[in-house]
């Protein structure tokens, strides 16, 4: 089953790569091939984190792009459904223990 969606991948080197797709698990698939990006090329394996659902790619893309600009704590935050943290990096506040 095809799934628009923007996703995070946690790559071997610990960071995360961003990106959106009409076709999830093909998509994913092409990443641990090494026929993904370059850059998780480079940072094998790969494991999906997290994934958002939509309707229309345009949606999806949207999305990957407004994530693409946060912080690995903001990502990591989403990742793990920490609203409060997410809230608060949100905010600016950076400095979250």
């Amino acid at each position: 089953m095809k799934i628009i969606a923007t996703y995070i991948l946690e790559c071997a080197n610990e960071t995360y790569y961003v990106g959106s797709t009409n076709d999830l698990w093909r998509r994913i698939e092409e990443h641990q091939l090494g026929l993904g990006s370059n850059y998780t090329r480079k940072h094998l394996p790969v494991k999906l984190v997290f994934y958002q659902e939509f309707s229309r790619i345009d949606e999806a893309f949207e999305r990957e792009c407004q994530i693409k600009k946060w912080t690995s704590k903001k990502k990591k935050a989403l990742i793990n459904s920490d609203k409060t943290s997410l809230k608060e990096l949100s905010r600016g506040k950076d400095k979250i223990h």
